[in-house]
This record gives structure tokens, sequence and C-alpha cells, in this order.
């Protein structure tokens, strides 16, 4: 059997998912804590990887973004967003493209909790993992790819005066 990136890091995601809810269940008081976690982390130990791991993911989207310029392809935000034929398949190149720095912050929150809290909490590593490593490519991959288009567009005009 052959899994692809996109659906390992899904799986991952969802086991996490069901780990904390074995582990420190659902309610209130986990989401406050998650969300008094978040708000302190950078500035606590381990804060580079805040800056870190936005950055790969925003080349990651440069990158993807240039690609999208070259082949004329629709912005990839509006069209996860508004195309659900194309939907999936574009939701995959991004899990694709940012899944080894999905699975990094997740081992890199693993190990800030063990430090901080001596225990881990998954939903938390997976939020933060999400949050730093995949909303930054899906933010940053459409404008970039207009920006490369507009300037490639510029370029070849000025060839052709």
């Amino acid at each position: 059997m052959h899994l692809d990136f996109p659906k390992i890091i899904l799986l991952v995601a969802g086991l996490l998912i069901a780990a904390g809810v074995v582990l420190h269940g659902v309610g209130w008081s986990e989401f406050q804590r998650i969300w008094a976690d978040m708000v302190e982390r950078p500035g606590g130990s381990m804060a580079l990887r805040f800056i870190l791991q936005p950055t790969m993911s925003s080349l990651f989207a440069l990158r993807d973004g240039i690609k999208d310029a070259r082949t004329r392809r629709s912005p990839y935000f509006w069209t996860v967003v508004s195309n659900p034929e194309k939907r999936v398949a574009r939701l995959n190149e991004g899990l694709a493209a940012t899944g080894k720095i999905i699975l990094i912050a997740l081992v890199l929150d693993g190990v800030y909790q063990y430090i901080a809290y001596k225990t881990f909490f998954p939903v938390e590593a997976l939020l933060i993992a999400v949050l730093l490593g995949w909303i930054p490519y899906v933010l940053l991959r459409g404008p970039f790819a207009r920006i490369a288009r507009r300037w490639m567009d510029s370029r070849s005009s000025d060839v052709v005066s």
C-alpha cells in the first residue's frame, strides 16, 4: 500500500487529535490552556522556530507561486475556496509542499512541551504546526503568483517594445 505525503500528514493529524482527546479530554479549560500557551510561546524558549518555520513555508509559497505564474494557473487560495473540482488536488499540493515543515514543527513542539511542561499536548502541537507551517503558505502563494505574473508580463511587454 502506497501512502502519499499529504495522506500521511492527515493521518498523523487525525492520530494527534484522537490522542489529545484521550489524554486531555475536550473542554473549555483545554481551549483556554491552549490559547494561553500559544500566546506565551513566541517569547519563550525555542522562539526562533516562530521565525524559521513561517519563513520556510513562505519560501515554498514563493517557489510554487512562481510556478503558478509561469503556467498561468488560477490563484491557489481562490481555487481552494471556489472550485470544488480542483480543491482536493490543490490542497494536496499545499500539504505536499509544507509537509516536512509541519512534521518538523510537530517534533519541535513535542520537544518544547516536554521541556516546558513535562508532558505532551498533541492537539496543541498540531495547531502550532499548522499555524507556523501551513497557514503562511496558503496565504502567500496566491499573492506571490500574482506578483510574479505581473513581473513576467511587464518583462515580456518590455521585450516586445
